[in-house]
């Protein structure tokens, strides 16, 4: 496979040890994954799907989180974000024609990149990448994973009033490319004040850097084909019938106060899969691995429990001790000394001179 371009910038740095390389997906379309390693043994391997409108280099700090935890981490992109193909010659509309070749897409990243991805593997998918994940994972792939954790899924969008109508309508009229809504301002420079994505300036000031440094990872409102993917792709996973086939164990990490999507689906997708969990975290936005600290810890320590069981660490060699030979003479062992409690020596007294004897009488 021929090398891809990573963006790095001061503020995301690329991790040791990676590199991005080109896949060839459904109909030849060109795709981006990159694929990290640990500097200690592996226990397993993630694969990480990121969002609507995210690329690669907005997970560089995920991926590093992955690695300390000595995971080998594949990141992929679905097509029409960041560098990946795009469906449209506008490349800011959100472009999608249905949900077939995104799965096709992943089925051939997998295939690329399995001979180097220890087992056991673990999916983690934000929320269209969540979305993705789970169609996958029911369309068949869950066989190849240990488990999954879904951060924000989309399994629910957060749609007007018959929206299932304007969709339909405007696809018989052919507007399937057009701008399902107005594009709001510019794509290059949103500001931090009134964002709906996190509550962390720094996290969100670095997601901004990394389309200022290269303007293609940029990507703007939906069109109508992309509405129609996405009420289509939430639509079959709303179908309890269509989770029962994932048996693995999938975790749904919730943002609290999410405006993007739904949890009212997340929390039926959870009770609907065979070992499904639903986890909300309070106060969060629709990006919670972009979120301040204290919210980011929370899904971290789900994701730990999960990984505990179905990953664990690699116990440590046990050093051998020393065993006699059979044939050796046993050592005498000495016995252990006894401290006992001596007396104290006598302090030494001065002699007294002898006396002289007395001269013998003559005789």
């Amino acid at each position: 496979m021929l090398s891809a371009p990573l963006v790095s910038i001061p503020q995301a740095p690329i991790p040791p040890g990676g590199a991005a390389e080109w896949v060839t997906g459904a109909g030849g379309a060109q795709l981006r994954a990159a694929l990290f390693m640990p500097k200690v043994k592996a226990r397993g391997s993630v694969v990480l799907s990121t969002g609507r409108t995210e690329a690669i280099e907005k997970y560089f700090e995920v991926i590093q989180d992955l690695l300390d935890r000595g995971f080998v981490v594949l990141c992929q992109e679905w097509r029409g974000q960041g560098l990946s193909h795009r469906d449209l010659p506008d490349r800011l509309k959100g472009h999608a024609k249905g949900v077939q070749p995104y799965l096709e897409d992943y089925a051939a990243i997998l295939a690329a990149f399995e001979a180097r991805l220890p087992k056991p593997w673990l999916a983690i998918g934000h929320s269209m990448g969540g979305c993705l994940t789970l169609m996958a994972l029911a369309k068949g792939q869950a066989s190849r994973f240990v488990g999954a954790v879904l951060c924000a899924p989309m399994l629910g969008v957060r749609a007007p009033p018959m929206a299932g109508l304007l969709v339909a309508v405007n696809l018989l009229l052919g507007k399937s490319a057009d701008y399902a809504r107005p594009p709001a301002g510019n794509p290059y420079e949103e500001a931090f004040e009134g964002n709906v994505l996190t509550h962390d300036p720094v996290r969100f000031a670095r997601g901004r850097a990394l389309i200022a440094a290269n303007h293609d990872l940029a990507l703007s409102a939906p069109t109508w084909g992309w509405m129609d993917f996405a009420l289509k792709a939430t639509g079959h996973l709303g179908v309890k019938a269509n989770l029962q086939g994932v048996k693995i164990p999938v975790l749904i990490v919730s943002a609290a106060d999410d405006k993007l999507v739904t949890d009212t689906a997340q929390r039926q997708a959870a009770a609907d899969l065979p070992d499904g969990q639903f986890i909300s975290v309070l106060g969060a936005e629709h990006e919670i691995l972009m979120e301040t600290d204290d919210k980011r810890d929370q899904f971290w320590i789900a994701f730990d429990a999960l990984a505990d069981k179905v990953a664990p660490k690699p116990a440590p060699i046990a050093v051998p001790k020393a065993v006699a030979k059979p044939d050796a003479k046993p050592r005498p062992v000495a016995k252990p000394a006894v401290k006992t409690k001596t007396a104290a020596a006598p302090k030494a007294v001065a002699k007294k001179p002898a006396a002289k004897a007395s001269p013998k009488p003559k005789a």
